[in-house]
């Protein structure tokens, strides 16, 4: 395997979510709308959605897209992003990127298992799990 990558998906907010990541990890941010596609059958209000984003950054990627006509996304509790982070610097600057809007459910902190560790809930409706782990003393 070469990469296990999240795929998202929103119901037409997904342009201003994933301009939202890119703002708080950084990275280069890809948008193609259902209406850009080729040969795509897009019509009214769907043309506008994106049909499918791409964010890279250091060799890591989040993909994400809107649903389209009855495919509706019912969120819930099931899934979570995992950050693993390189440093408690930037665990702290990608945790205070994603908190506008957001539910903290765990602030970030030293953990028992060695870690710098935090969740939350964005404003979107996606669950974070960011983890930086401590080198060993």
């Amino acid at each position: 395997m070469k990469a296990f990558d999240p795929y998202l998906a929103f119901n037409g907010n997904c342009r201003e979510a994933m301009e939202f990541y890119q703002k708080a990890f950084g990275g280069e941010l890809k948008i193609m709308t259902y209406g850009e596609a080729p040969g795509g059958n897009s019509s009214g209000d769907d043309k506008d959605l994106v049909m499918h984003s791409q964010l890279v950054k250091d060799g890591v990627t989040l993909m994400a897209s809107d649903g389209m006509g009855d495919n509706k996304v019912t969120f819930g509790s099931s899934v979570s992003v995992s950050l693993q982070c390189s440093s408690k610097e930037e665990t702290d600057a990608f945790f205070k990127g994603l908190t506008d809007g957001a539910k903290i459910t765990m602030p970030l902190q030293d953990t028992f298992w060695g870690a710098y560790f935090g969740m939350l809930t964005d404003k979107f409706g996606i669950h974070w799990l960011l983890n930086y782990d401590k080198p060993a003393q």
